[in-house]
């Protein structure tokens, strides 16, 4: 029983880990996908097209 203790915490401990990794690698993508919009519409403020 302790081997499939171990391998069990094993498996929890690299779900939490692959878990918080995810929930950073969303937060950079949302951030840079609202720098992106933000960078098109000031951008396209910016032109004076008369």
């Amino acid at each position: 029983m302790r081997e499939l203790s171990a391998e069990a915490r094993l498996h929890f401990y690299a779900r939490q880990v692959s878990r918080k990794s995810g929930t950073g690698i969303q937060t950079a993508a949302l951030y840079s996908a609202f720098a992106v919009i933000a960078a098109i519409v000031f951008g396209t403020l910016s032109v004076h097209p008369f």
